[in-house]
């Protein structure tokens, strides 16, 4: 029997990388992607700990040793071009990309936010839900473009507000979700499912038109 090939990605980290354990979880449990560096702006981020423990080569370029953005991703490039990634996936990764950066790795570069975009682009996602008095929320994950938290949609799970609920309790059941939607995207990615071609993408061989969608406790597939 062949071995199963499997999507090489490099993964990008500012904090704690809890869903960047979900990623490891899920390539332990068979996710066909093979992490090969995970990178951080930040020497103390909690994910290099969560890579090295898991056999991950880790880096870290410090976004302050740099005078421009500009400079600084275009090291970034550098050095995530050495892992030869098919997949660059962000997981907390606190900057804001230059257009220079996300072009070279359009159609390739992904992100997770946590709300119903494009519904509370930007931080504090959870507050602004509650003081609206929504009674929705959710997570997206995104193909990345120069436009903050706006690049086309992929799969998107939506959360129930609880009357009680406070930031808190609402941030970590959006979570708990986040770690399920991101390792399956990035699954279909692995699986050649999810293709971007003339523009285009496609999932399963047809065009996607808008979000696909999981609810809550479940997946519900496109058409």
């Amino acid at each position: 029997m062949s071995e199963t090939v499997k999507l090489p990605i490099v993964v990008l980290v500012s904090g704690s990388g809890s869903n960047l354990q979900a990623i490891i979880d899920a390539a332990d449990s068979g996710l066909p992607v093979e992490i090969r560096a995970v990178i951080s702006n930040r020497a103390e981020a909690f994910g290099l700990t969560r890579a090295e423990r898991a056999g991950i080569a880790t880096a870290v370029l410090d976004h302050q040793a740099f005078q421009t953005r500009e400079a600084y991703d275009r090291e970034l490039v550098r050095l995530i071009d050495s892992y030869q990634p098919g997949l660059v996936v962000l997981a907390g990764f606190m900057r804001i990309l230059t257009p220079q950066f996300v072009n070279h790795y359009r159609d390739r570069l992904l992100n997770i936010h946590p709300s119903l975009l494009p519904n509370y682009r930007g931080l504090h996602t959870h507050r602004r839900v509650l003081e609206a008095g929504d009674r929705e929320h959710g997570a997206s994950v995104h193909l990345v473009t120069e436009e903050l938290d706006g690049g086309p949609l992929l799969l998107q799970v939506r959360v129930p507000v609880e009357a009680d609920d406070d930031e808190e309790t609402l941030a970590a059941r959006v979570l708990s979700q986040e770690h399920i939607i991101y390792p399956t995207v990035i699954g279909w990615f692995a699986e050649g499912r999810i293709k971007v071609r003339n523009g285009t993408i496609q999932f399963d061989g047809k065009p996607l038109e808008g979000a696909l969608t999981m609810p809550f406790n479940g997946f519900r597939d496109a058409g």
